[in-house]
């Protein structure tokens, strides 16, 4: 044997390691008009520009939910909220940014309720109980941290590309922007990235009430 031959990686998977278990993403039996989404989106990027999260980089949120009355409920690390990391080659486990009380969020923003985003809103909430709920930028070439959060999320795409995946522990999934609604198993360690040229854009969702096998 070689020495080139010794380098060779073997890529004869077992069937079973092939079948990857899409679990931690699951489609829900409900969808929106995706032309609709996407319009709301342009309307409200015409006035609105994203909160970076207290200067995150490629991280950006606009926030369509508030604590009623409280228009600081939205801003800076309260547009990110808590969540947890392993940052370096330590593996150790940390807290990032601050604890919210997401069954506070209950009302949708005023300045929004005429985009087709106060129909969307009013029909899951009466279907799920939710936390905040936002418009999310993954910017072009971008990746989030390997984190987990608090509770899992509802995902729509909004406009998206073949390169946008998320990824839950070792699975990764494509979830196109067709109008469809998915809750991602956001509890475990997960990451999204975007790998196309286009910005990402997903409406999400923190779901209150809702259990992964």
């Amino acid at each position: 044997m070689n020495k080139d031959s010794q380098n060779v990686i073997n890529l004869n998977l077992k069937n079973e390691e092939k079948n990857l278990n899409f679990s931690d993403f699951q489609k829900q039996n409900i969808k929106f008009d995706i032309s609709k989404l996407q319009e709301a989106y342009k309307q409200i990027i015409q006035t609105k520009k994203f909160d970076d999260g207290g200067g995150i980089s490629h991280f950006g949120a606009i926030c369509l939910t508030r604590i009623p009355g409280d228009p600081d409920s939205v801003k800076g690390h309260k547009a990110r909220g808590l969540y947890w990391t392993k940052p370096d080659k330590t593996g150790k486990e940390v807290s990032r940014d601050v604890k919210l009380d997401e069954s506070a969020y209950t009302e949708f923003i005023p300045d929004y309720e005429n985009t087709y985003f106060k129909e969307v809103f009013d029909v899951l909430s009466s279907k799920y109980k939710l936390g905040r709920v936002r418009i999310l930028l993954k910017e072009p070439r971008s990746t989030l941290s390997w984190h987990r959060d608090p509770e899992p999320r509802l995902h729509i795409p909004i406009i998206s590309n073949p390169g946008c995946l998320m990824v839950i522990e070792n699975v990764a999934k494509h979830m196109p922007a067709d109008g469809s609604v998915w809750i991602t198993n956001n509890t475990k360690y997960h990451n999204a990235f975007n790998g196309g040229e286009e910005n990402r854009i997903h409406l999400v969702a923190c779901v209150l009430d809702y259990k992964f096998n």
